[in-house]
């Protein structure tokens, strides 16, 4: 062994030893940058004894400043710690339209890349879409006749570039939401003498969410008041390393109004396109998305879509979600007619028999027929879809089933300062078999863009002292969203821990279904009596749980035995109608009893 020993050199001896050390460390994950005063909590030391150790390392930071992951990583092991990078967020459903599986590779071809622009609500999006279209739309007017619609195609550089005039990043998730993935790239726009804003970081998740490149466009830099620097430290401080920092998101300082930076932004955009090597097969039929429909007076029911993959000519027989239709006419951005529309193509269409959702899938149909039975199978999984969102009670089984990787959770707080308590405690609770991913953090009450990426991201909502709007508790019932509230940190942290340990238990609430009043009182021999009652309200139901009462008191709760109407057997009886109910278990009518239906919801 000694002899053995002697051959190994002093470099190897050094790397064994280090080996060594570092096997006694304890992991721990840490983000792409990270701030001075967060790795010291992280890290559970003081801040002073951090800036001490980047001092020794010739690193002379303060409390604010941001530290990458390289440095942060050796700083770590000083105090214990072995670092490893942080796992990205699971990306989320994609595009269920385009994909080149199954394609022969010969039939592929590049497309333009479509790009969506997103960010705070008055920070330039607008200018800058209004910029780059009327500097470099595409030249296709038809009689001068020129018309906006939701997308369009500029050119640059002999290359085209798509893109989705959207009203912000609720509509570009409510598209994925519907399981179309429209977008190949995300353009931030961040106001230079701003900075970082609440929807900004809202844009952000949406963005990376969706797993498209983001690239950061530092919009009014001409202003005397812009900080360029500020902005890249707040991009860190969320995961988006520049370039020049050492990252891998580009960022153009632009100015929307005068139109500085902006082709340096469309060039950047080309190359982005060009690493991701997008890709189409414009012979087969076409696949794509709505971007945008409405009425016409003239023309009845037309529709913006985006063509990602085949063509689409007129005299398709075009079936979108549950609409269908002929296709008579396909009009580009400025009016002009055309034959057919290829991939990456934003073209209107008409023919159609009624108003697509924006988001929805359109396909080809071979002829009519197939169309209608398209639409009628589609008809019929929109309804099994209904409520089919995960809920802490399943999220284990899923996890082991391989449904989902992880539990992904959206969480809103009351105020601000709640968010690092709450954000703290749930980190805690991953581990290698079940993780937590908090797709999107922030203070105020919970909105329908909340329950729209939480649909487009199988995301559950967890309010902590924060309401929610009449619209978001109406859109996550109608899709199926698991939202809870909590106004006790540990019974929130109890029920997720509990959910991925597989023990939350559900919780079932009596919802009142319907109430009738018994009228007459039957006496058979074999069947005892049966209660002849009208229905008052609602509904009574064969499965529901009749509760009845006499002045105010109730006397028996149980099952129906058997219900009709006159001598028929019925499965209910609705309001305005009358009929014989028998209950299983009590027999006591006597006249002006109120029977009450209720059927079990479960509520959590």
């Amino acid at each position: 062994m000694t002899r053995a020993m002697n051959n190994v050199t002093a470099e190897d001896q050094g790397a064994l030893r280090q080996g060594e050390r570092l096997a006694g460390l304890i992991p721990l994950e840490m983000p792409a940058a990270i701030s001075v005063n967060d790795l010291a909590a992280l890290l559970d030391v003081g801040p002073v004894e951090i800036i001490k150790e980047l001092m020794r390392g010739g690193y002379m930071l303060t409390i604010n400043d941001v530290v990458e992951y390289e440095i942060a990583a050796i700083v770590a092991q000083v105090f214990g710690y072995q670092a490893t990078a942080m796992a990205e967020p699971d990306k989320g459903p994609g595009s269920l339209v385009v994909g080149t599986e199954g394609e022969a590779h010969d039939a592929l071809m590049e497309r333009p890349p479509v790009v969506t622009i997103l960010g705070h609500v008055d920070h330039g999006k607008t200018t800058l879409l209004d910029t780059v279209r009327r500097t470099n739309v595409v030249a296709r007017e038809a009689g001068g006749i020129t018309q906006h619609i939701g997308a369009y195609q500029v050119e640059y550089g002999g290359n085209l570039i798509t893109f989705l005039d959207t009203p912000g990043h609720a509509a570009f998730t409510a598209m994925r939401a519907r399981g179309a993935q429209v977008t190949d790239i995300a353009v931030l726009v961040v106001a230079a003498d701003d900075g970082i804003m609440p929807q900004t970081v809202e844009a952000i998740d949406h963005a990376r969410a969706a797993g498209v490149p983001i690239v950061v466009a530092i919009n009014k830099s001409d202003l005397p008041s812009a900080n360029l620097d500020r902005v890249k430290r707040q991009l860190s401080e969320n995961n988006l390393l520049v370039e020049e920092w050492g990252g891998d998101v580009i960022a153009i300082p632009v100015s929307a109004l005068r139109g500085d930076g902006v082709p340096d932004l469309l060039e950047n955009l080309l190359v982005v396109a060009e690493v991701a090597e997008l890709k189409a097969n414009p012979e087969r039929d076409a696949r794509g998305v709505v971007v945008e429909a409405q009425i016409d007076k003239s023309r009845g029911p037309i529709a913006t879509l985006l063509v990602q993959t085949g063509t689409l000519s007129v005299g398709d027989s075009l079936v979108v979600g549950t609409a269908r239709g002929k296709v008579r006419a396909l009009l580009t951005e400025t009016g002009e007619r055309i034959r057919s529309a290829g991939p990456s193509r934003p073209v209107v269409v008409l023919g159609l028999d009624n108003i697509p959702n924006a988001g929805e899938v359109f396909e080809v149909a071979p002829n009519d027929k197939d169309a209608r039975r398209m639409v009628e199978e589609r008809e019929q999984e929109i309804d099994r879809e209904l409520a089919s969102g995960p809920t802490l009670e399943d999220v284990r089984a899923r996890i082991e089933a391989g449904d989902v990787k992880a539990l992904n959770l959206i969480v809103k707080t009351d105020v601000q300062g709640s968010i690092d308590a709450v954000r703290t405690v749930l980190d805690r609770l991953s581990s290698h078999e079940t993780r937590l991913n908090l797709i999107h953090v922030a203070s105020g009450s919970i909105t329908e863009s909340d329950v729209l990426l939480a649909t487009a991201s199988q995301a559950i909502i967890v309010g902590f002292n924060s309401p929610v709007g009449t619209g978001a508790r109406a859109l996550a019932n109608q899709n199926g969203v698991d939202v809870r509230f909590y106004d006790v940190i540990y019974h929130l942290t109890e029920d997720i821990e509990r959910a991925l340990e597989g023990m939350l238990e559900p919780v079932y609430d009596d919802v009142l279904e319907g109430r009738a009043v018994v009228r007459a009182v039957f006496d058979i021999s074999r069947r005892g009596r049966i209660a002849g009652v009208y229905v008052s309200d609602g509904r009574i139901a064969r499965d529901t749980t009749i509760h009845v009462t006499r002045g105010g008191q109730e006397l028996f709760a149980g099952r129906i035995a058997s219900l009709k109407h006159f001598k028929d057997d019925v499965r209910e009886l609705a309001a305005g109608f009358e009929g014989g109910v028998r209950l299983d278990g009590f027999a006591d009518f006597l006249e002006g009893d109120v029977l009450d239906a209720y059927r079990s919801e479960r509520t959590r």
